[in-house]
């Protein structure tokens, strides 16, 4: 019998609007132009970019739009049962200085300032029926395998456990569990501001994300 191939993976990416403190957020200009990037650049044979939507930056007021994106990641029933599909979220961490490959989401909300929908929930559960607010959940992607990928392709990148409690976990959490239920996968990743890493090597790196993905896959 011969080989059926790699299998072929599917990504949909996510960014987000802007928020407190955060007037221009990266991940909606890097969503926003990375199809025109990806196609100038070129993706490897059986790797493909899905959806790129921009998210509101905001927790429960955001869920039913955040629900809607994911339902539409999900493959027709005809498609092929070796398809992988993830789901890549981007964020910002005004702070940081390099990538972080975020590894886990907890069931926490605890926003530090309001959302973009004026919600700031402290210390409640993301999902009730999930348990209490110390519930994690792990990406099932080769987060390992993936930080080796982006190394060796020069970019500063590291690993996190800890994605905070704002929107960005909140996210996280959703599509995780999301994820789980359907066999798809999921992984968070944070970039700085352009201030601190320039767009043009924010672009780079994420083209080479989705590369670092599908061969993990």
């Amino acid at each position: 019998m011969g080989s059926e191939g790699p299998r072929a993976v599917t990504i949909n990416v996510t960014g987000f609007k802007k928020f407190h403190g955060v007037s221009e957020n990266p991940t909606e200009t890097i969503v926003r132009n990375l199809k025109s990037f990806v196609d100038r650049k070129g993706l490897p044979p059986g790797l493909t970019l899905g959806s790129c939507t921009v998210l509101e930056t905001a927790g429960e007021g955001a869920v039913p739009a955040l629900l809607k994106v994911l339902e539409s990641g999900i493959p027709p029933v005809n498609s092929s049962s070796r398809e992988q599909v993830v789901w890549v979220h981007l964020g910002v961490n005004s702070g940081a200085l390099r990538f972080a490959i975020e590894q886990q989401a907890v069931n926490e909300a605890t926003f530090r300032c309001a959302d973009e929908m004026g919600w700031q929930p402290q210390q409640i559960p993301i999902v009730a029926e999930d348990g209490e607010i110390s519930r994690r959940r792990e990406s099932s992607c080769s987060t390992e395998s993936i930080l080796k990928f982006l190394k060796k392709n020069g970019y500063n990148v590291g690993l996190s456990y800890d994605a905070g409690r704002f929107v960005c976990n909140y996210v996280y959490y959703h599509s995780l569990r999301f994820a789980e239920e359907r066999g798809h996968k999921s992984l968070f990743v944070h970039v700085p501001l352009f201030a601190r890493i320039n767009e043009e090597t924010q672009m780079n790196f994420a083209a080479c994300l989705l590369e670092a993905i599908a061969a993990s896959c």
